[in-house]
């Protein structure tokens, strides 16, 4: 019988996830189907359910639902329990597991296919919202020699110091960023899907070798183009992220990794 997956949000269709999945199910061999759900933003729990007594095996989560998947799933892996959101559920019997793989699918991107080392690297990370949040714990692991968090209300970001309690983990405010420069810059605020730049000094470039945009598809963003015209080596935004944490969460459902590198390079648009 054919396993059943879908992706839900709100709105939904824009979503690459069929076609990842369905990409990585042909190349591993796995008998999935995988499609798009609309959950009604008053019934998103109900939505899930349905799905899941319908012989669903599991779900990614996307906007605006990551939050509620959290609060709706009965068992919450150490990832989501540090990010306070979900992106991947997974179903067996009456239990409901959450996981979050955003960051380890971004340190991925970075490391394995952008081959770009943060061990002792000097880290600028921009936002404070979940995908920061799920990020934070796996940019940690790979021992930079400082991640600092710049966000547009600071106090959100010190908190995430607060929590996390890191030795290498502390937070700026923008107007502290002047002097300060990075090996490895990333955006993670949503300026760029409003087609803005972040209040960013383009001193913060001056070393870097990665500049890193999580929102895809958007080409050359403010933020790429600041990063271009500073003499950054290496532009990158978030395709590979999108492919890398879509692996995890396959390969945590079906216990097969799937390659990604030739998906990446099909969807990746020139930054121009």
């Amino acid at each position: 019988m054919t396993d059943q997956y879908a992706v839900i949000g709100n709105p939904i269709g824009h979503t690459k996830s069929p076609m990842i999945h369905g990409t990585f199910a042909q190349t591993t061999g796995q008998d999935i189907e995988y499609t798009a759900i609309e959950g009604p933003l008053d019934g998103f729990a109900g939505a899930v359910l349905a799905f899941r007594d319908a012989g669903g095996r599991g779900m990614n989560v996307t906007a605006p639902f990551k939050l509620q998947a959290f609060e709706l799933a009965t068992d919450r892996l150490e990832r989501a329990e540090l990010a306070g959101a979900t992106n991947a559920l997974k179903f067996e019997g009456d239990r409901i597991y959450a996981d979050n793989f955003d960051g380890v699918g971004l340190v991925n991107d970075i490391t394995r296919n952008l081959g770009v080392s943060m061990k002792g690297a000097r880290v600028l990370l921009l936002g404070a919202g979940g995908a920061v949040r799920g990020a934070l714990k796996p940019f940690l692991s790979q021992e930079p020699s400082a991640l600092v968090l710049a966000n547009r209300k600071p106090e959100k970001a010190q908190d995430l110091v607060k929590q996390f309690d890191h030795p290498a983990l502390t937070s700026l405010e923008f107007n502290e960023l002047v002097g300060q420069q990075f090996d490895i810059v990333v955006n993670a605020t949503s300026a760029s899907l409003k087609a803005e730049l972040p209040a960013v000094p383009a001193e913060v470039f001056i070393r870097a070798k990665l500049a890193y945009e999580l929102a895809y598809g958007k080409g050359l963003t403010p933020f790429l183009r600041l990063a271009k015209n500073a003499g950054v080596p290496q532009l990158a935004d978030g395709v590979g992220m999108l492919v890398e944490q879509a692996a995890e969460a396959f390969a945590w459902w079906r216990g097969v990794r799937p390659d990604t590198r030739a998906l990446i390079e099909r969807m990746t648009i020139p930054l121009v």
